[in-house]
């Protein structure tokens, strides 16, 4: 019976120590303003009508849509903030070259997927959303560069008046963000890990730890942004329902899923469809800043 009770001891422990090791951070008020919008996955795209993703023509698409979006951020050799998913370019471009091993001026060269739309820089999408919706910026960390990526990205960011939030699959992104910039929103980014071929390159003791969401305890997130077909796993549900941290859920591609996640008070980001309108629109307005 002791061995019993003392076994029921320690797994509570264990289970105490997780919720405090992904308990995020809590109170942060430009949610309120988020929560007023829905995000096109790397802008209002739809390459048939010849509007690739990432491109300035799908951020315009969005704007009008009265949509925020969501967008990836890569750093260049010569340090400058290029807008593109992929690190290696053949998909996009037509071309084996990897961003962050040509400079700006290399990459401006290239067309997105057989149209005439460029690659842009993060400080030219910018302009299009300051005053009129907010943004989803997802912080691509290759090589390790992330302390290089997050300094040239705030400090574009110092000057801006718009409305984002910061998020990134990198812990290590989060962990400079809430050392060196508390006061700007920060996203986990995550989905099973320990599915068959998720994080190849990991061993599976950390996929499951990053599928547990145990990295939280060195970064304490505003905010945990999950592959939508993932969401129902434990971590998420203790995460974003019991420690009421707040879910964004990617990527969305169908209206029931959209008002799934949105009834659950997700933040949603949407591909491949046009969302319903809501019966009330969104009320752009800046919001303080949260405090640590």
């Amino acid at each position: 019976m002791k061995i019993f009770l003392g076994i029921v001891i320690a797994l509570a422990v264990l289970f105490l120590l997780w919720l405090w090791a992904m308990k995020p951070r809590r109170g942060a008020r430009q949610l309120v303003l988020l929560r007023q919008y829905r995000y096109a996955h790397r802008g209002l795209h739809n390459i048939e009508r010849g509007v690739p993703e990432n491109s300035l023509l799908a951020f315009r698409y969005a704007i009008a849509g009265g949509f925020g979006a969501e967008l990836d951020v890569h750093l260049t050799r010569d340090k400058r903030l290029v807008v593109a998913h992929d690190s290696y370019l053949d998909r996009l471009c037509g071309v084996h070259v990897r961003i962050e091993e040509q400079t700006l001026g290399e990459l401006q060269k290239l067309t997105l997927q057989g149209t005439k739309e460029k690659i842009p820089l993060l400080e030219e999408v910018l302009p299009l959303f300051e005053g009129r919706a907010p943004l989803i910026i997802e912080l691509k960390v290759e090589n390790g560069n992330y302390r290089g990526l997050c300094e040239q990205t705030c400090k574009l960011l110092g000057s801006y008046r718009g409305d984002f939030c910061i998020e990134s699959f990198d812990p290590r992104v989060l962990r400079w963000l809430k050392k060196n910039e508390p006061f700007i929103l920060r996203g986990q980014l995550a989905e099973n890990y320990t599915k068959p071929g998720k994080a190849p390159g990991f061993p599976f003791p950390a996929r499951l730890a990053m599928t547990m969401l145990l990295p939280n305890f060195l970064t304490r997130p505003d905010f945990i942004a999950f592959r939508y077909e993932d969401r129902d796993l434990l971590p998420v549900r203790l995460c974003c329902g019991l420690l009421k941290g707040q879910e964004a859920s990617w990527t969305i591609r169908h209206q029931s899923e959209l008002e799934r996640a949105e009834r659950d008070g997700a933040l949603v980001i949407f591909e491949g469809f046009l969302p319903k309108k809501r019966e009330k629109q969104p009320e752009s307005a800046q919001q303080p800043q949260p405090t640590e």
